[in-house]
């Protein structure tokens, strides 16, 4: 696979960027699902980053990561899914994850961040 490099911009939320990661949000009683699709790395995190800010803007909500569609985490998108979540609980909402991938939960494991992140089986409905 060939790698572009960063254009310094984030694709529009929902809309694929490099890799074909996506970040795609829809409300729920609680907050906001994130479904994130593709690979989230230094190319792609923008877009995370963007979806995040979107969410977090509501106050005392709830965002919940749809890790099911997501290929490949690197450092770049573990980084950004913490900052978030300590974001988050400092402005009193918080951030969970729903669905990794066995990818994704081990290097949650390796790194610690298992012990962080609230992990669901499946996001809300």
């Amino acid at each position: 696979m060939t790698r572009r490099p960063p254009t310094g911009r984030a694709p529009a939320p929902g809309a694929p960027g490099p890799g074909g990661f996506t970040a795609r949000a829809r409300p729920w009683a609680g907050g906001t699902v994130l479904a994130l699709d593709g690979e989230l790395d230094l190319d792609s995190v923008g877009a995370l980053h963007t979806a995040l800010d979107a969410a977090l803007a509501a106050p005392l909500t709830v965002i919940v990561l749809d890790c099911a569609g997501l290929e490949f985490c690197d450092s770049t998108g573990l980084n950004a899914m913490l900052r978030a979540h300590a974001r988050a609980a400092a402005e009193g909402s918080r951030l969970e994850l729903a669905r990794p991938r066995p990818l994704v939960l081990r290097m949650l494991e390796l790194t610690g961040a298992v012990e962080v992140f609230v992990l669901r089986d499946a996001p809300p409905e």
